[in-house]
């Protein structure tokens, strides 16, 4: 198992940026595709980006394709998501996830390894 655990969510402006990290621990982080979601207040959780094994191969949502980027550091156990361009739709509760199966997470955007959440508020 791993346990995951967020960090760097805070309130910001539109237009501005920050970085999510996720840090990771028990088994072996690089056994793991890991991704990040989001739930926007009052909808359901959606999928943002996740990132293949060794970090070779990325994967976003439409929405944020050009302003987030994903990346990891496996040997500090560690995921980054960096955001630009934030707008106030990106305003959402942002969870790290992990699993061992690509397509779980990049198609059926499921995950069996879920940490507790950072909230992103994002004013206008």
């Amino acid at each position: 198992q791993v346990q995951l655990v967020e960090s760097g969510g805070e309130l910001v402006q539109t237009g501005g940026s920050l970085r999510l990290s996720c840090a990771a621990s028990g088994r072996t982080f690089r056994d793991y595709v890991a991704a990040w979601f989001r739930q926007p207040p009052g909808k359901e959780r959606e999928f943002v980006a996740a990132i293949s094994w060794s970090g070779a191969n990325t994967y976003y949502a439409d929405s944020v394709q050009g302003r987030f980027a994903i990346s990891r550091d496996n040997a500090k156990n560690t995921m980054y998501l960096q955001m630009n361009s934030l707008k106030p739709e990106d305003t959402a509760v942002y969870f790290c996830a992990a699993d061992e199966a690509l397509n779980m997470v990049v198609r059926a955007h499921k995950a069996a390894y879920w940490g507790q959440g950072t909230q992103v508020t994002v004013s206008s």
